[in-house]
């Protein structure tokens, strides 16, 4: 019981941490970073800030999948289906963001909300595959043995997250490249205030993903917990009977 409370606690932490640096992330992204120019979308060009690290928390969320259903397959651990199928969840609400922050800052910038270049083409099937994926496991006919086979399309699925990554250098793309590890500054057109706005808003929306994911394993947990109770129940009165 008191360990069941110190997590309770601690994800308690985490959504106020979450909560209170993505409250930063936005005064920084609204006040402090520069607006671009009007060829980049002028004010439009700020959901670069939640856009790009959006992307990278579905990158995690379907990693975190990946991971899990392997562990999963090996050891048949419930603990790790669950973080399977919660990391999914919350990799497709973000991956979704993606979507639609996307286009709302090409419109202006493009003429159009949408292009079936490589890295859009290749994110929306990423984020169809997951989708199919918790529809799965939302309509399998046994949940119970979902978990195997929901953990081999959680792993295949995973193949196509380089395939969005690496598309801008693979293939001829209207999707701007954006900052990279080795070139936040030079040729990003980030100064400090972009810099520091940018990490912030990365930070709050990775401790975001960790508090969903926290959320949706805890739900997953109590919701094992409550079919053991009524399946003993049952039992109960089946013996009484």
């Amino acid at each position: 019981m008191t360990a069941r409370m110190d997590r309770s606690n601690g994800l308690q932490m985490l959504g106020i941490a979450a909560w209170a640096t993505m409250v930063v992330a936005l005064a920084l992204i609204l006040f402090v970073a520069r607006e671009a120019e009007e060829a980049m979308g002028g004010p439009l060009q700020r959901i670069f800030y939640i856009h790009v690290p959006s992307a990278w928390a579905a990158y995690l969320g379907f990693a975190v999948t990946f991971i899990a259903s392997i562990a999963y397959l090996r050891t048949g651990s419930r603990r790790w289906d669950l973080f399977a199928h919660g990391a999914a969840e919350v990799g497709v609400v973000f991956g979704a963001l993606v979507l639609i922050t996307g286009p709302i800052w090409a419109r202006p910038v493009w003429g159009t909300w949408w292009q079936w270049d490589a890295r859009l083409t290749s994110t929306l099937v990423l984020w169809l595959t997951y989708v199919g994926y918790l529809l799965f496991r939302a309509f399998a006919a046994d949940p119970a043995r979902a978990g195997r086979p929901a953990a081999v399309i959680g792993i295949i699925g995973f193949v196509n997250v380089p395939i969005v990554h690496f598309s801008i250098y693979w293939w001829r793309t209207l999707h701007p490249a954006g900052p990279t590890p080795t070139n936040l500054a030079d040729g990003s057109g980030l100064g400090g205030p972009e810099l520091l706005a940018f990490f912030v808003s990365l930070a709050a929306i990775t401790l975001l993903f960790l508090w969903l994911v926290g959320l949706r394993v805890r739900l997953g947990r109590t919701a094992d917990r409550l079919e053991a109770i009524e399946i003993r129940r049952a039992a109960q009165a089946g013996a009484a009977t």
